[in-house]
């Protein structure tokens, strides 16, 4: 006979957290944010530690370099999306990489037999005003000279003009060797009053730019993640299909973490796939597992070596997994179960794994909520595909500006390795829409006021950090009156306040 949960599955919209005192040494500033992402033994510390307990989700439309260096500038972390080809990932990878903190790898670039024309079709395409030029148009060519738009007039000159004409030559730039501090370079660019400075290897060519902006950006980004030789930290996802071949390209890349992107991780083939990374690897390359919502399938990942657990199934906003297949649970209910299962495996056997909360998140005090109910840290694919930098279309749509999102499951991405159950290598239905979410601007200045919302609740909840918010947070059921009561209610809002009712 089949098994029946008699409780309801839940989710986040059906929970409130009850204050507990506030102390006058608990205030923002005190509050720490650090969470670990990967296993761990009893009195020891996490090797991998994030600064924010968010990552952003797996998906083509979320997470590809410049949302991870965007990202991880703030102190969370970026799963490069999988359904791509494997060298392709692995130059996202390598992008971030190369980004040290204040040192930009070019990515605008053109030959100095280049024209005009080329360049206003360059700086159209990336909106930057700086082009690199060198010998043969890479980001690593031998470095010839410099194009801003200081460099021409276009009223006077002809788009055909060679870029070698007008450019500024090397014998003209002030430029700085490979193995140069971020501060030396600071003073550099102060000292000779420039925008930019190049940064060349002994041979001549091109390794790295540093702007003026980027410097002061550096200062206002404390939290910054970073590895132990000072570069941005990155992840990737894999998947059960090609994981040797892909997974031996993205570590030679430089990836920190990998995770296994699938809709159910509760597999052979997952396990398998865990498995080979860990005996393969000497269990040096740290990699995550699902997603489940239930404490056998944590079981299941964490005895296969999983470094953390992802839970959720069906929860997304663009998903349709339990619209389609009857699949899922509330989020809400998934964490609260494999939050125990977690807190009873390290009781066990002394190893902690992290629990990923994927899915599901409505609004900001949802992410708090998952918090304090055992997640270590939280994976997000609408918030942050609203951003300027996740890598999709921003449109004009009945006078409001969107952001193109679909998910993985739908035809748009035809990602069918992440709902691989064995057999057809092909997606033969969908479990994801292609919709539009409301643009949002910069990830920094969205991501100030969430995270502004998360400490602040915390406070009211006695807590300084996430461990001691887990240990101390009051979480009550709500009805369907207090869910409304809790909005605006019994009021004409005005104008300015209302939103399109699309968004």
């Amino acid at each position: 006979m089949a098994i029946f949960y008699n409780e309801p599955s839940r989710t986040f919209s059906e929970y409130l957290l009850i204050p507990n005192l506030t102390t006058k040494e608990c205030t923002p500033d005190n509050i720490s944010l650090r969470t670990p992402i990967v296993r761990f033994r009893d009195g020891e510390e996490s090797p991998l530690m994030l600064n924010l307990p968010l990552c952003s989700a797996i998906m083509q439309s979320v997470s590809d370099h410049n949302m991870a260096i965007a990202l991880a500038r703030c102190g969370g972390i970026s799963f490069i999306y999988a359904s791509q080809p494997i060298e392709q990932q692995a130059e996202m990878v390598r992008k971030v990489k190369k980004y040290k903190a204040g040192f930009v790898v070019s990515d605008s670039n053109l030959r100095p037999q280049d024209t005009l024309r080329d360049v206003l079709r360059l700086k159209e395409k990336t909106g930057h005003s700086t082009v690199a030029i060198t010998e043969d148009g890479t980001a690593t060519g031998k470095l010839m000279g410099i194009v801003t738009s200081r460099d021409y007039r276009l009223s006077r000159a002809s788009l055909d003009q060679k870029i070698e004409e007008f450019m500024t030559p090397l014998s003209s730039l002030i430029y700085a060797e490979e193995g140069i501090t971020l501060s030396e370079a600071n003073d550099m660019i102060w000292e000779h009053k420039l925008n930019c400075l190049p940064i060349v290897d002994k041979r001549g060519h091109l390794v790295y730019l540093v702007f003026r902006k980027d410097y002061d950006s550096h200062k206002e980004n404390p939290n910054e993640l970073l590895d132990s030789h000072k570069r941005l930290m990155v992840g990737a996802g894999i998947n059960t299909r090609d994981y040797k071949e892909r997974v031996a390209a993205l570590v030679d890349a430089g990836a920190d973490i990998l995770c296994v992107d699938s809709s159910d991780g509760y597999t052979e083939w997952q396990y398998d796939t865990i498995r080979y990374i860990k005996e393969y690897y000497n269990g040096e390359v740290k990699v995550g597992g699902g997603n489940v919502v239930d404490s056998d399938g944590f079981r299941y990942l964490a005895d296969a070596g999983a470094d953390f657990v992802k839970v959720g199934i069906g929860g997304g906003s663009i998903c349709i997994t339990r619209e389609q297949k009857g699949i899922g649970r509330g989020q809400a209910t998934a964490v609260i179960e494999v939050a125990k299962a977690r807190d009873e495996y390290f009781k066990e056997t002394g190893i902690y794994v992290p629990i990923c909360s994927d899915g599901g998140i409505v609004h900001d005090y949802h992410m708090v909520l998952a918090l304090a109910m055992g997640a270590d840290f939280i994976m997000l694919g609408r918030y942050f595909a609203r951003f300027d930098e996740s890598p999709t279309r921003k449109l004009k749509i009945g006078g409001n500006y969107v952001k193109e999102y679909w998910g993985e499951g739908s035809n748009r991405a035809r990602n069918w390795q992440r709902y691989d159950v064995g057999g057809k290598t092909n997606l033969e239905f969908e479990e994801g829409v292609d919709s539009y979410v409301p643009y949002a601007g910069k990830l920094k200045d969205n991501l100030d006021s969430t995270i502004s919302k998360i400490k602040s609740t915390m406070c009211n909840c006695g807590a300084m950090s996430i461990k001691e918010l887990q240990q101390k947070a009051r979480i009550t059921l709500v009805s369907a009156t207090s869910i409304v009561e809790g909005g605006a209610h019994d009021v004409i809002l005005k104008e300015s306040e209302r939103s399109p009712d699309w968004l």
